[in-house]
């Protein structure tokens, strides 16, 4: 025993490196001093917090991500994830209205787009469209057709009153019986063939009766009075709807049709020909907020600049104050929209040398309109450095197949599809790097 006794006096002995145990036979008599046991036991010990990562909010590698400048306003793309968000929970629409020039005209790109939005979210249907345009004829999203209506746009040159427009810039005025008619198509696009909801808007002025069949059977004949847009509203399994105006006032006008799901995304595209973006500030503050009440938008995008942009254009300046107007105009009528403007997109010329390259004034006004966005606390997409910068639309018309036109300028409709990808991509992109960073804050 005694002996044992002695083995406790010995030194600690290392072998291979590893210390060995100290014998010690009376360790059981000797208090507990083992400080992990303690602070087992001890209830009152608050133990640290686990580690957390440190949020970095970064743009994948070969990608053009959405530079978000907003404030605390959030008037940059949070309100279009937020209702994502929402549309995840429950039943809702989340609406985009993407004002452009001829660039997406004809439904170009935006159509693509719309589509890739509607597989991922849901949602059917081309959503708002004019009673009738000058791209009518070759939009392929949507077969229309209209007899006693009289068009009027703000590209008119005479003729045009700028306080009867809504929110197209059209208004349109009737004969004593006028009829539209939309149908869905099966061709080219999905979600398009059938839709939920279609409405009709209008303002009576006195009175209005309009009647409405849907597939052919008729759902309804209503008179509305009233001097302020109102809509006409169906709903079914809706393949082809007709709204026909029996009686109107002479000063009664017309606007357009939208057709939409119950549920998902509805993109509106509100392309106008030779347009810059000053013409959305002209837009009437009633009409603005009215239209808004009855069709709520979740994101306003502004995508202008083909008919801004000169050869050697080196100072935007007075046009970027028109578009601050603009901008701030959808801020005040808008209130719940995100608002996403997006570059133009490269546009090429031949040098003296015979070299197809980007005009010049292309690179300024990009630079330009991200300055446009920061000033004003939106969010900014470059489309010209996602399409690939300078050169890129030469590449394009030599792609095979061909993507954009001779002229150098515009995209035709496989142009429309591989630009609508990689916005597509970058907004929902930016929808999880939002989801990331939400979660991240929460669990602060």
């Amino acid at each position: 025993m005694s002996s044992l006794l002695l083995l406790g006096l010995l030194p600690q002995v290392t072998v291979f490196g590893h210390p060995l145990r100290k014998v010690n036979v009376l360790s059981d008599l000797y208090p507990n001093t083992d400080t992990s046991e303690l602070s087992a036991v001890d209830s009152t010990l608050l133990l640290p917090p686990p580690p957390k990562p440190v949020f970095v909010d970064t743009c994948r590698t070969g990608m053009v991500c959405i530079e978000d400048y907003s404030d605390t306003t959030l008037r940059g793309m949070h309100p279009f994830y937020q209702a994502l968000d929402e549309l995840a929970h429950y039943p809702r629409m989340v609406r985009v209205a993407y004002y452009g020039d001829s660039f997406v005209e004809g439904d170009i790109l935006t159509s693509d787009l719309r589509e890739m939005l509607q597989k991922r979210y849901g949602g059917r249907g081309i959503g708002y469209t004019p009673i009738t345009s000058i791209s009518s004829g070759f939009r392929v999203t949507v077969r229309q057709s209209s007899r006693g209506f009289s068009r009027h746009s703000i590209m008119d040159t005479i003729a045009f009153d700028r306080s009867l427009q809504d929110v197209s810039n059209h208004y349109f005025k009737a004969d004593s019986t006028a009829s539209i008619r939309f149908s869905g198509q099966t061709r080219n696009y999905a979600y398009l063939d059938t839709f939920a909801r279609a409405s009709f808007f209008f303002i009576p002025d006195s009175s209005v009766t309009i009647t409405a069949a849907v597939n052919g059977k008729n759902v309804l004949d209503k008179e509305f009075e009233g001097d302020q847009l109102q809509m006409a509203e169906v709903e079914g399994k809706i393949g082809n709807v007709t709204f026909t105006v029996l009686e109107s006032d002479s000063s009664a006008l017309f606007y357009g049709v939208a057709m939409d799901d119950k549920s998902g995304v509805a993109l509106d595209n509100f392309s106008m020909r030779g347009a810059s973006g000053l013409n959305v500030r002209s837009i009437p503050a009633k009409m603005m907020r009215r239209f808004y009440q009855l069709r709520p938008y979740d994101l306003v995008i502004l995508h202008y600049g083909l008919n801004v942009a000169t050869q050697r254009g080196t100072n935007y300046d007075n046009y970027i104050r028109g578009m601050q107007t603009t901008i701030q105009h959808i801020k005040e009528y808008y209130p719940g929209a995100g608002i996403l403007v997006v570059s133009v997109a490269d546009r090429d010329y031949k040098t003296n040398e015979g070299e197809i390259e980007t005009m010049p004034g292309i690179r300024n006004l990009v630079r330009y309109q991200q300055n446009l966005a920061a000033q004003e606390s939106v969010a900014f997409w470059n489309l010209f450095e996602a399409m690939g910068g300078n050169a890129s639309m030469k590449n394009l018309v030599e792609a095979k197949p061909a993507k954009a036109n001779y002229d150098y300028t515009h995209i035709n409709a496989n142009g429309g599809k591989y630009l609508a990808k990689l916005l597509f991509d970058a907004l929902v992109y930016g929808k999880d790097q939002y989801d990331r960073r939400r979660a991240y804050e929460t669990s602060r």
